[in-house]
């Protein structure tokens, strides 16, 4: 079994916690800002779907492969950390699929798609006693994955908590914008949205907690090509779709472009 000093755990925790709740970052934009910034958005959503990709399959998968071959083999290290990596896909494949669009957090609504819901009172009413479970599901790996990223590498802790910050903040939006229309409240929407992200400090605890028993050098190359794996999942199904949605396409393959870079070049910093 792997054991880790209260620091480590207290820093990875942290980072997890800083990714969760910038979804009250993307809440305030949502109740306090007239228009969507939709070029910032559009950057900001390439920029993290770029960071995401690059350091799932330049360093993740490298470490899984690593670890796993280390552990078991060649043969049988390769096989399992590409199985690992497609079951990342297909586990948050499927916690997409089981939650219906109405209810999912990273459908992007704009601000200034506020008046067009209003119509849709009763719907948005059902929306806002969902979000929070739907968030709390799509959460809990992204939770997962920073936290077990931080434990072992902080670097590539802090470079996943920034990426997945980065994603939340729409998501913020999102989850207020219903919420908002469903019970007037502004604070309350703000509010319930920025709790909502600690579903993903939370999620990494109880996946910590659960694990550690059974922590070891081969449980987290699997780990780690499972968290390679849905982190291509999100990235190339939510953030780059979603940043398409607002009809910036260059500027999303900007942002894709500049997010791989400066993820490569902070690898390269830490050589």
């Amino acid at each position: 079994m792997m054991e880790f000093d209260n620091s480590t755990i207290l820093f990875a925790f942290s980072l997890t916690l800083f990714a969760g709740l910038s979804t009250g970052i993307g809440s305030a934009i949502a109740l306090m800002a007239k228009r969507t910034n939709i070029k910032f958005l559009t950057i900001s959503l390439g920029f993290s779907a770029g960071v995401m990709i690059y350091v799932s399959f330049v360093e993740i998968l490298q470490k899984a492969r690593t670890v796993l071959i280390a552990d078991m083999g060649e043969v049988a290290g390769n096989w399992m950390a590409v199985g690992a990596f497609f079951g990342g896909i297909l586990l948050i494949a499927l916690i997409d699929k089981f939650i219906p669009n109405v209810e999912n957090p990273h459908e992007i609504k704009r601000v200034e798609d506020m008046d067009d819901e209003q119509k849709k009172k009763r719907k948005l009413n059902r929306v806002g006693m969902f979000t929070a479970l739907a968030i709390a599901i799509h959460n809990f790996p992204e939770g997962l994955a920073t936290f077990t990223a931080a434990l072992t590498d902080p670097g590539l802790g802090v470079a996943i908590a920034v990426a997945i910050a980065i994603h939340n903040i729409p998501e913020g939006i999102a989850v207020s914008v219903p919420i908002y229309f469903a019970t007037g409240n502004r604070k309350k929407a703000f509010w319930l949205s920025f709790s909502s992200g600690l579903a993903e400090p939370v999620g990494a605890i109880v996946g910590f907690l659960i694990l550690m028993p059974f922590l070891s050098p081969m449980v987290f190359g699997l780990l780690f090509a499972l968290v390679a794996g849905i982190m291509v999942f999100i990235s190339l199904d939510e953030l780059l779709p979603a940043a398409e949605e607002y009809g910036e396409h260059h500027l999303s393959i900007y942002g894709l472009v500049a997010g791989m870079a400066v993820m490569a070049i902070s690898l390269l910093l830490f050589i």
